[in-house]
Parts: C-alpha cells; sequence; structure tokens
C-alpha cells in the first residue's frame, strides 16, 4: 500500500510539472552576451556561433548589439541583463574601466560573467582571447613591414582610443616595427576610427593627402581595413599603399582581391561566439578550469587563474588564396 502510495504521489507530480508552463525551461541556463556594436557582419558572425552552440548544450544564449560603439550602451544592456536575473553575462568591451562597476554589480548578483577582448577586466570569472596580443599585434607588424619593404610612412587605426585589446595590438605593432624596421616611420599617434567604415575612409583620405610618403595603414578593428581599402581605391594607389588589420571576409572579400587590401590575420568570431556558451555552461555547472583542461574551441588551456585569462593563439590568414573559402563559411 504504501509503495502505492509513492509512487501516485509521484505521479501525480510529474503530471503536475508537466501540466505549468516554463517548468522545465527554468533548468535551461540563460545567457546575455553584449558586444561591440549590431549590425556588422564579424558581430553576425559571432551571434551565429552563440545560437549554434546555445542549441547544442541546451543554452538560452541571446546576443545583445548596441546600435553605436557607445560603452554607455553595454552598461545599459548589462543592467537590463542583470534585471532579467540571468545566469551568465558575456562581454566584448569597448571601454573596460567603464564597464567594471556594472559587471562588479553582476558578480554580487551571483551572475556568472565571461569576457572577450577584455584581457584587463578585473570583474570577470574568465576573459578568454583567441589570439595573443603580442602574436597578433607582431604577426600584423610583420607582414605590413614586408609589404613595404621596411621602409617609409605607416598610419595605426584602432576601434576607439579606449579599446583595450585594439590599443595593446597597436602597442605591440609599433614596438615591434620600432624594434626591427628603423626605416619605418609612424605619423600620429593613432587615430580611434576602425569601428566605422565612413571615419575610416574619410581619416585614410585626409591622411594620405597631408602626407605623400604614407605607404601602409595598420588597421585594427573590423571596419578599418575596409575604409581604408576603399580610399585606396579612390585615389587608386592599390599596390603603393598597403592596407593590413583583421576585417570580416565577406565583407572585405572585393577589396582584397582587387589589392586594395593587402591582408590580415583573424580568428573566427563564430568560433568565438560558440566558446562564449561553452565557457558560460562550464561555470554554470561548476566546472573548475585549470591547467590541462581541454576547452572546446579553444584547445588545451593554460589559464592564468591570477589574471582570470584563458590566451590561446588561433590565428588565419586572410588573403587572396584563403579570402573566399572563409567568406563561405559566412564569415
Amino acid at each position: 500500500m504504501l509503495r502505492r502510495q509513492i509512487l501516485l504521489a509521484m505521479g501525480t507530480a510529474i503530471a503536475l510539472a508537466a501540466a505549468i508552463p516554463g517548468v522545465h525551461a527554468q533548468t535551461k541556463p540563460t545567457m546575455g552576451i553584449v558586444v561591440k556594436i549590431g549590425g556588422i557582419p564579424w558581430f553576425n558572425a559571432m551571434e551565429m556561433g552563440i545560437k549554434e552552440q546555445g542549441e547544442k548544450l541546451g543554452v538560452d544564449a541571446t546576443m545583445i548589439g548596441p546600435t553605436s560603439a557607445d560603452p554607455a550602451l553595454q552598461v545599459r544592456a548589462i543592467e537590463d541583463l542583470i534585471a532579467k536575473g540571468v545566469n551568465v553575462i558575456g562581454v566584448v568591451p569597448n571601454d573596460e574601466k567603464a564597464l567594471e562597476p556594472v559587471l562588479e554589480k553582476a558578480r554580487a548578483a551571483g551572475i556568472k560573467v565571461v569576457a572577450h577582448e577584455g584581457p584587463g577586466l578585473n570583474n570577470v570569472d574568465w576573459d578568454f582571447e583567441l589570439a595573443s596580443v603580442k602574436g597578433f599585434g607582431e604577426t600584423h607588424a610583420e607582414l605590413l613591414a614586408q609589404k613595404m619593404g621596411g621602409k617609409g610612412e605607416y598610419a595605426v587605426f584602432v576601434g576607439s582610443l579606449t579599446v583595450p585589446l585594439h590599443n595593446a595590438w597597436a602597442d605591440a605593432a609599433i614596438a615591434y616595427l620600432g624594434a626591427n624596421y628603423p626605416g619605418m616611420t609612424l605619423i600620429g599617434e593613432r587615430y580611434g576610427v576602425a569601428e566605422s567604415v565612413d571615419d575610416s575612409r574619410k581619416t585614410a583620405l585626409d591622411l594620405m593627402a597631408a602626407n605623400p610618403d604614407l605607404k601602409g595603414f595598420l588597421a585594427f578593428g573590423s571596419q578599418g581595413p575596409i575604409g581604408a581599402g576603399r580610399a585606396i581605391e579612390e585615389r587608386r594607389l592599390i599596390g603603393q599603399v598597403h592596407v593590413l588589420g583583421p576585417f570580416s571576409p565577406g565583407q572585405g572579400q572585393k577589396l582584397v582581391k582587387s589589392g586594395a587590401i593587402s591582408g590580415g590575420f583573424m580568428w573566427n568570431p563564430a568560433e568565438a561566439g560558440r566558446v562564449f556558451v561553452t565557457m558560460g555552461k562550464l561555470l554554470v555547472d561548476g566546472v573548475e578550469i585549470k591547467d590541462g583542461t581541454e576547452i572546446e574551441g579553444l584547445g588545451v588551456v593554460k589559464p592564468d587563474a591570477a589574471g582570470r585569462d584563458i590566451i590561446t593563439d588561433n590565428l588565419i590568414a586572410i588573403n587572396a588564396e584563403t579570402v573566399d573559402s572563409l567568406a563561405d563559411l559566412g564569415l
């Protein structure tokens, strides 16, 4: 009799749970990922990876892309996610300092925080990178030096003067060229225009008009090479002025083939989106990430536990030989 009563009670509980909307959905981890800006190919590809991995791992993961690269818009988006009570917040920061207070608030509320392109952030559980600062900056610098024959003037674009990783790449590239190619001269300091095609194009045109010996652009920010490449085409200086930097292959495909963009290196933003979700799921599940842990999309990692950083080098060359195949992947 007791056994029959227990079974009846269990069956009733299961039936009630099935009848209540959202009971099962509540067990699904929720994650919101705030990127620098919405609607551009790089982050469109990242969103694709987020959705794919969310479906694969059973995570309700969404991407939030602000309408402009304004740190205040990222803060507002994170505030909204805190109010919704998501399990995990991901972020690709425009300004690390501006985000620290709101990320601290998120963690105080028990929300896990994962960052990408934010190795200087403190209020995170982990930041992951698919390229080391030194490796990414120096690899681009060396290719620019080869294209320019190791001499001439060059300019550097970054997304903005507050985007930490863009400026760290620029620092590494400039230091490398200064140490290894004394015949190359940086003009100005750096220009915070590389999150806008129009701003990059206009700045490139202005700089070429004012500096007739300008022979190269290093553009860290996915819209920088596109805008500078268009300026090269307008001035009919293909082969005379070289543009290097990370960009979406699909967006820059024609410019690469025309020679207006000389090349660059990237990591796969769709893979970064997948890693975001993977990292979030590991944190929700309480998995310890330590030296030797294998993480899908990153490989076997050697995390910096003190800095909360996981840094790998997974660079892909973008050039006339690879751009079509990369574009075909939706990048």
